[in-house]
């Protein structure tokens, strides 16, 4: 599901750029990629798409207060790790990640498979979430979004 994501990233910059699913699925299955990638990954999308629509609806209804804390249910802790969970803190806490985006990257990463959920895979989702948005992430976060640590020398 991952890689039809990714290659859906680089191919429409913006999440208004995306055709409509159904033919974006047709186009996914002429590039090669299989059925059933195919198809969760459709399901994933159009999930966000709910959540994003939700999200810029009650926008202005419900700010957060700044005094506000997230507790994370034991369903999210034992899907997310650790590892997402202080990833997610991080976004947070640089200022890049607004609790309206944060609660979408929580409920996509939950719809995702993996238990727990990759770092890796959770990059792709924050990815998603700002591509869907139509937002670019400043560009220290960005590198670290997209930063393969497996390429990195140790000195």
């Amino acid at each position: 599901m991952f890689e039809v994501l990714v290659f859906v990233f680089e191919n429409y910059w913006r999440g208004d750029a995306c055709p409509e699913l159904p033919t974006l699925g047709r186009k996914l299955s002429a590039v090669g990629f299989e059925a059933a990638e195919i198809e969760e990954a459709l399901h994933w999308l159009d999930g966000l798409n709910f959540a994003a629509d939700a999200a810029q609806a009650t926008q202005d209804l419900l700010p957060q207060s700044a005094n506000s804390l997230r507790v994370y249910s034991t369903q999210e802790q034992e899907h997310l790790g650790a590892s997402c969970l202080g990833f997610i803190c991080f976004l947070e806490s640089a200022g890049v990640l607004p609790p309206a985006m944060r609660e979408i990257v929580v409920d996509r990463a939950m719809a995702a498979p993996g238990h727990p959920v990759a770092v890796d895979d959770l990059k792709i989702i924050v990815m998603m979430v700002y591509w869907r948005f139509g937002k670019e992430p400043d560009s220290l976060i960005l590198d670290e979004l997209t930063d393969d640590k497996s390429a990195r020398v140790a000195h």
